[in-house]
């Protein structure tokens, strides 16, 4: 049976990917971390390491010394930062990582780096400036957020004085009125793309609580996903946040070089991304088949009850006595 580190299962995306492997059918024995002891996901782990956050020195010290404890032979990332600091650091790890290369990480970390990627290789992306370079006067709305954000948080449409977040890391993007949507799709080992799904969702505080698969935007999607692909560098799950317009024109906006928090409704729908991982990089074979079926999804608020538990600092895993309401 071979380990699996899956990073950052207290948020949704990790805990989206342990409820994925465990379902895999494959014989995998699942290692978890996270910056905290105690989180969501410790019941679908067979063992729990609190970790530092990827920016700490010690971060990749950590990983390296769970690594050798549990003779992991694959991580899976579920945090930008964290996809970026492994890559970084791939020679080091002594197993697979899924990561795309760091030079790519690094890019679509940051929106604008995004943008002038995407403008580099001639692959659509919705016009994307520095905020402090100023707002061209020929955008009808302007939408601000992070370059670095995650979620939601900080974004705000058309402020009054866009001034006030200078100097706090923040862009400008062209704001396009219309349906947003999130992209999928996966890159074999061999640089060829497995497959892509595409969901239109409602977010609340910047996670996913509606879904629904459409297929009226792939043949606009293909061409984007191709253009990426061939500008080299992506490997394994991918994610793109994409707006369309009244005339059906697909303006990505935000780009994300890991498995997103949606891959736990993906796969009931045809799309396994952390199947095909643990197939190529554990198993040596080829992913199944990408058959993408229709369908809405709804995500609901569950409890993890463990009974008895009181002491401070006990060790919770999946072994632990516990059960869902």
């Amino acid at each position: 049976m071979c380990s699996v580190l899956v990073t950052g299962i207290g948020g949704n995306v990790g805990q989206g990917i342990l409820r994925n492997i465990q379902n895999s059918g494959l014989p995998v024995n699942i290692i978890g971390c996270n910056v905290i002891g105690l989180s969501s996901g410790n019941h679908l782990a067979s063992k729990v390491y609190q970790i530092p956050y990827a920016n700490h020195p010690d971060y990749i010290s950590e990983i390296i010394r769970i690594i050798e404890q549990e003779d992991i032979k694959l991580i899976i990332p579920s945090t930008d930062f964290e996809s970026y600091h492994l890559a970084v650091e791939r020679k080091k790890l002594r197993c697979h990582v899924a990561a795309s290369d760091e030079n790519v990480c690094k890019a679509y970390l940051d929106k604008h780096e995004t943008f002038l990627r995407h403008t580099e290789f001639n692959i659509p992306f919705v016009d994307t400036v520095l905020l402090e370079d100023g707002i061209p006067s020929e955008w009808d709305d302007v939408i601000i957020k992070p370059k670095q954000g995650r979620g939601s948080r900080g974004i705000q449409i058309n402020p009054k004085n866009p001034s006030d977040y200078f100097g706090q890391g923040y862009v400008a993007q062209r704001y396009i009125e219309g349906e947003e949507i999130t992209t999928a799709f996966y890159v074999t080992k061999s640089g060829q793309v497995h497959g892509q799904i595409t969901l239109v969702r409602e977010l609340e505080n910047g996670a996913t609580v509606f879904c629904e698969v459409v297929s009226d935007y792939d043949e606009k999607l293909r061409p984007i996903i191709g253009g990426m692909v061939k500008a080299g560098g992506l490997r394994g799950s991918v994610n793109i946040q994409s707006r369309v317009n009244n005339q059906g024109e697909v303006f990505p906006f935000e780009v994300n070089c890991r498995i997103s928090g949606t891959n736990s409704i993906r796969s009931q729908f045809g799309f396994q991304d952390v199947k095909y991982l643990l197939q190529e990089y554990l198993l040596d074979i080829s992913p199944d088949p990408c058959r993408i079926t229709k369908g809405k999804a709804l995500r609901i608020l569950m409890d993890v009850i463990y009974p008895e538990v009181t002491a401070t600092g006990t060790a919770i895993n999946s072994s632990t006595p516990h059960y869902l309401y």
